[in-house]
């Protein structure tokens, strides 16, 4: 049998939590060796889909089924093994009986059937690096193999074979942890790809790298597609989900309001951006001073002092939105811990203005940087949400608000509108739990954390991170409210450059720690795309 055959049918497919429909009446089918794209908003039920798909058991459907149209081992009890629907007639790989073709409903089967089927997906979740940080890249991916068994004698030429396809050949014997980004997703995919799935789900897997750098996890995962693989892709990278992906659909509020080639239905998420007017910044007093200002850290595995950011110098003003771009490993995220009080300077120093009172946040104690830090609130890549309180509590109790519980609940409520949630939902949001919404949500979330203690000085990284162009558009507005209203003083930094020349007022490029040029948003995004291109070329 050849490929391109029906391989995956999702027919009628309901989900409810909470009493309310997140999917509704899913229906679409993928065939054997395609690249099928979920498309949608922040919250519209991409992840809740692709884990019903997979299997995981906390997304079982409430009506309807997900058949995989799978080759089986018709020992199911002893072996079981499952192939794509072109390796029917073929012997099995593990018994040596010939596979048959067999349609498989995961969710109303035979246990063990089930099991099976589960066992031949992999899932790549979005927002997290599943390797172990301490091993070399060649152990991460021979613990994969061990996993299923691999024979010892052939787990070397099959390491370098997937080291190969993922580009990471050069970097084979470098520890994980000191990895980038995107080549941590590059040894994550191998991972994935030693086990050899009949399908492999990837749940925005570049939401958090730069332009760059996505692009070449991008390629990895085209050529995967090339050589046979069946893939199912969310990303809020438009352009990423039209050149890996070949069909898809369209989700809003759980429901599918467009379907058919990738290239076609993605239209209907663009036509999100608007134009935002930043607003004239009165002349206003420096707030921040950044003078000489390096950081190293001594690595042991890695020869000596690793220098994350070298000799900055940079004032901010009271009320500016400043943005810091610059590539992955660029030094932008130290720098903002050592603005926000959690890392001190190597040489140099930080000062930020509170009041009158200019604080050296190399100082310690309640009149050195303690004073300083009640008024910054942080955004990190990873928002820090607590998964096991509320909406509610995660923005009043468990940040320390101490006022009236009504008045918190009141303040939340305003503070949820101004980063754009709808405010017939808001009450519903509130009581929530973080792992109950869209990634979208938690983001918008997180910055209505930051925005809760009423700070001076707001520092985001990334704070794109996997947000779709829809929801971008409310955190733009969020935060150009909140600017005019509290005139509160923004530091940015983050790799996605349209964002940094929509809302930022002045921007500085890093590049390798250092500071390569302050200007004008337009000037910096145009110097960074050129200096990236030539670098990538």
């Amino acid at each position: 049998m050849s490929k391109n055959e029906d391989f995956i049918t999702v027919e009628g497919l309901r989900v409810y939590m909470g009493g309310v429909a997140v999917l509704d009446d899913i229906n679409f089918r993928i065939k054997e060796g395609e690249g099928f794209g979920i498309l949608g908003k922040s919250g519209s039920g991409k992840s809740v889909l692709m884990h019903s798909m997979r299997g995981t058991r906390e997304y079982k459907p409430d009506k309807g089924s997900i058949i995989y149209r799978v080759a089986l081992c018709p020992n199911i009890e002893r072996c079981g093994w499952a192939e794509p629907p072109s390796r029917a007639g073929e012997p099995c790989p593990k018994c040596g009986q010939i596979l048959e073709i067999k349609e498989v409903n995961i969710w109303d089967c035979d246990p063990q059937l089930r099991h099976n089927i589960y066992n031949r997906l992999s899932l790549m979740m979005q927002r997290t690096f599943a390797i172990y940080g301490e091993m070399a890249v060649i152990q991460n991916i021979e613990e994969a193999l061990k996993d299923i068994d691999y024979p010892k004698e052939k787990r070397v030429a099959k390491i370098m074979e997937l080291l190969n396809r993922v580009e990471l050949v050069h970097r084979s014997l470098h520890i994980a942890r000191d990895l980038s980004g995107g080549e941590k997703q590059r040894v994550v995919l191998a991972r994935h790809l030693a086990l050899d799935p009949i399908a492999l789900y990837a749940d925005e897997p570049t939401g958090t790298l730069d332009p760059i750098t996505a692009d070449t996890v991008h390629r990895v995962l085209r050529q995967e597609i090339e050589r046979g693989m069946t893939m199912i892709i969310t990303s809020h990278w438009l352009h990423a989900i039209e050149q890996l992906t070949d069909h898809g659909i369209v989700l809003e509020d759980g429901r599918i309001i467009a379907a058919g080639k990738t290239t076609e239905i993605s239209e209907k998420l663009r036509g999100g951006y608007e134009e935002f007017e930043r607003g004239e910044i009165e002349a206003a007093a420096p707030k921040v001073k950044i003078e000489n200002c390096s950081k190293s850290f001594y690595v042991a595995d890695r020869g000596g002092m690793v220098h994350a950011v070298k000799n900055i110098n940079l004032t901010i003003n009271e009320g500016e939105i400043f943005g810091i771009v610059g590539v992955s490993g660029a030094g932008k995220t130290t720098l903002g811990k050592m603005l926000a009080g959690l890392q001190t300077t190597s040489s140099g120093r930080i000062l930020i203005r509170i009041g009158d009172d200019w604080i050296d946040m190399n100082e310690p104690g309640e009149y050195g940087r303690g004073r300083a830090t009640p008024y910054i609130s942080i955004l990190h890549q990873e928002y820090g949400l607590y998964h096991h309180s509320t909406i509610v509590e995660n923005l009043t109790d468990s940040i320390g608000l101490t006022m009236p519980a009504e008045i918190a609940r009141m303040k939340a409520r305003e503070i949820l509108k101004m980063v754009g949630f709808d405010e017939k939902r808001i009450d519903d949001i509130l009581q929530s739990m973080p792992d109950e919404l869209g990634v979208g949500e938690q983001h918008r979330i997180a910055l209505a954390r930051a925005l809760m203690t009423e700070p001076d000085i707001l520092i985001l990284d990334e704070p794109t991170g996997t947000i779709d162009s829809l929801t971008l558009n409310d955190v733009i507005r969020a935060i150009l409210r909140s600017r005019k209203e509290l005139n509160q003083t923004y530091i940015i930094m983050s790799h996605d450059v349209d964002f940094v020349e929509r809302v930022c007022d002045r921007a500085m490029l890093m590049s390798g720690g250092e500071m390569v040029k302050v200007g004008e948003p337009s000037e910096i995004v145009k110097l960074f795309k050129e200096r990236e291109k030539v670098m990538g070329a």
